[in-house]
């Protein structure tokens, strides 16, 4: 027997599992990755952000140290890891992006919009810190940096550094004295907050004060557009070969800064701080709320992203694996960087005299403040800080190069002629344009107060509901049934049985809680000293609005568009998969979706080959019939050689 006919072949095409069609399936219309490392390392790329560096840590220490990682790890295994693998195996099984996957249900289209509008939001906001990223990256390229004394000219009175003009030729041990003397001051600001606040974004007095574009933070921002969409000129075929370099030179970076921070004086210490578990946290809900959120918003779940990322899958593509190593490398790289910032924030505070809580931060205030601060106390602290924003350049990049994408994707995806497809270039360069142009009053001097606003309220429990909506449509308005079958058919094995029970069951109730827990704990934003004003709350709560409301808003469109004479049958009618759901390609369309000859042949699933085995019994039971008519019959000797019949006919 061939090798193609045998219906426990498996193919030997990218890593296939059982199921996986003999020949090579290409998406020759869409295009595929070139291999399945591409799009591990664009996932990983996605999930892994800034936040890994800059807000795991913070939570970390602030919630119990050690203690947390318990709470961490239960979400990661029941939360995290369940939705990552639905997210994959919805984009992969119909090979369409965030907008186009919603034929399954085409009344909540509306979420896919969501995932848009949320998508935008974080691409306009997410560019502008990496070009920030961008231009310290630049300013280290001197043999001194200039954050590291006071006597320039956007320094206060108030300034305080750690390090000393008059000791400039000394070794660092010989300021110690004189750092102690500095910090016992009643009222200290460092040379890298007042370079941060002062230089770099020569901040206004409030939200609604704009002031001029900042003309290098706008250059810088020019920069990172035109690299990004240099990287997906030519979509995932380009974006694929970049993460190569992006998605594993930040790990690169870590390692080396990891070396370094522990041989410092005092690092011990400071990852102590990080590490030491405080277990009597764990009765704390919020704890356990910031380990549930934390968990969501790193994996990236309901931006898209993962969906238009595994769209570009080949159809039998092993996303149960790929979901559980991408999950489980991007809060290993959370906890790996806790290790990096920690050792050097200890190594600060060690010099200052002071304990690590006191130089600990997060967000931007880490990265471009307390972190730069550190690092003009090493040795060649240019080389440092280089190396330091280089990485904070291509975290940010990974995930930005995936939100343009799904942007694109989607309106590719949704207009789908061939002019598009074959234009798709065109589009991502108007969408990158448009970004860029949303961009601009980011890097105005108001423009950190409305990026802060814009991280709080755009993605925040908007993403929630888009989540929980998505596993409620999926697992009870289609069907568990039916989406553990196709995820049988795609995979050739049936999901496991603790994600069947968790995306039906656990992971709604856990998302639940954490929209529970956004709302409680829910406070105005502020920046340092500066309270918001109520009606740049408002514009917030309208961003965070604006993607939500699209849910209801095309469900009522499309019930009423919807064929029936009653509101109920329109409503029956209107989350009716469409009849395209289902695999892209003809030849993996069968079983319930297109009974008809297949293209290729495909290693059978258990179901059919009982069918086949149903089929071949009856061909046998109507042969048998065939030979005893035979033997009832008359023969008639012909010229071939045919017995004669003993009894001659009357």
């Amino acid at each position: 027997m061939s090798e193609s006919s045998n219906p426990a072949c498996m193919a030997d095409q990218n890593g296939a599992v059982p199921g996986e069609a003999v020949k090579k399936d290409e998406n020759s219309r869409r295009g595929n990755w070139g291999n399945q490392i591409e799009f591990v390392l664009t996932s990983v790329g996605y999930a892994v952000g800034l936040g890994n560096v800059w807000r795991f840590p913070y939570l970390c220490y602030r919630n119990g140290g050690g203690a947390f990682m318990f709470p961490y790890f239960i979400m990661l295994v029941f939360c995290g890891i369940p939705l990552f693998f639905l997210e994959l195996s919805f984009g992969q099984f119909a090979s369409l992006g965030c907008l186009g996957v919603w034929k399954v249900s085409p009344m909540f289209k509306g979420v896919g919009y969501g995932m848009m509008v949320v998508s935008t939001y974080i691409g306009i906001y997410y560019n502008v810190v990496i070009c920030i990223a961008i231009y310290y990256f630049f300013m280290s390229m001197t043999n001194l940096l200039p954050w590291t004394y006071c006597n320039n000219p956007w320094n206060t009175p108030d300034c305080s550094g750690v390090v000393s003009t008059s000791s400039l030729n000394s070794s660092l041990a010989n300021v110690t004295a004189a750092v102690s003397e500095v910090v016992n001051r009643t009222k200290r600001t460092s040379p890298s907050e007042e370079y941060w606040r002062n230089y770099v974004l020569d901040i206004s007095d409030g939200i609604g004060n704009f002031g001029e574009v900042r003309l290098p933070i706008l250059g810088c921002l020019a920069i990172s557009w035109l690299v990004v969409f240099l990287c997906l000129i030519r979509g995932v075929k380009s974006s694929g070969k970049v993460v190569y370099f992006t998605a594993t030179f930040p790990y690169v970076v870590l390692t080396i800064l990891f070396i370094r921070g522990i041989t410092l004086e005092g690092a011990v210490s400071g990852i102590k701080y990080y590490l030491t578990p405080q277990w009597q946290k764990i009765l704390d809900a919020k704890v356990w709320g910031d380990a549930a959120s934390q968990i969501f918003y790193s994996l990236g779940c309901a931006w898209g992203g993962l969906i238009t990322m595994a769209s570009y899958n080949k159809f039998h593509n092993n996303c149960y694996r790929d979901s559980i190593i991408i999950s489980v490398t991007n809060c290993a790289t959370s906890v790996y960087a806790g290790f990096v910032i920690f050792s050097i924030l200890g190594f600060m505070a060690h010099h200052l005299g002071v304990g690590v809580s006191e130089v600990a931060d997060q967000g931007p205030g880490l990265a471009f403040v307390a972190y730069p601060e550190a690092l003009t106390l090493l040795p060649v602290s240019p080389l440092w800080s280089i190396l330091f924003f280089f990485m904070l350049i291509l975290l940010g990049l990974g995930t930005q190069f995936c939100l343009l994408e799904t942007l694109v994707t989607a309106i590719v995806d949704e207009i789908g002629t061939d002019w598009i497809i074959r234009n798709k270039t065109v589009v991502t360069l108007g969408v990158a344009v448009v970004g860029f142009l949303l961009g601009v009053p980011l890097t105005t001097r108001a423009g950190i107060y409305w990026l802060l606003l814009m991280d709080n309220y755009a993605a925040s429990f908007s993403l929630v509901i888009i989540s929980c909506i998505m596993c409620i449509c999926v697992m009870y308005v289609y069907g568990h049934k039916n989406y553990f079958k196709d995820v049988e058919m795609m995979l050739g094995f049936p999901p496991p049985i603790f994600f069947k029970v968790c995306w039906r069951f656990v992971s709604p109730i856990i998302i639940s809680f954490i929209l529970i827990f956004t709302v409680i704990q829910y406070k105005p934003i502020t920046y340092g000293d500066y309270v918001y004003p109520q009606w740049s709350l408002a514009i917030g709560f309208l961003m965070a609005l604006s993607s939500v409301v699209c849910i209801p808003i095309y469900a009522l469109y499309k019930i009423a568009m919807s064929d029936g004479s009653t509101f109920w049958e329109r409503l029956k009618n209107s989350v009716k998969p469409d009849p395209t759901w289902g695999p892209a390609l003809q030849e993996h369309r069968k079983g319930r979706y297109a009974p008809g000859p297949e293209g290729v042949e495909v290693c059978p699933l258990k179901e059919d080959l009982k069918e086949k085995e149903k089929e071949e019994e009856k061909e046998k039971d109507k042969e048998k019939e065939k030979e005893k008519k035979e033997d009832i019959n008359v023969t008639i000797q012909g010229s071939n050689g045919s017995t004669h019949n003993p009894t001659p006919s009357a």
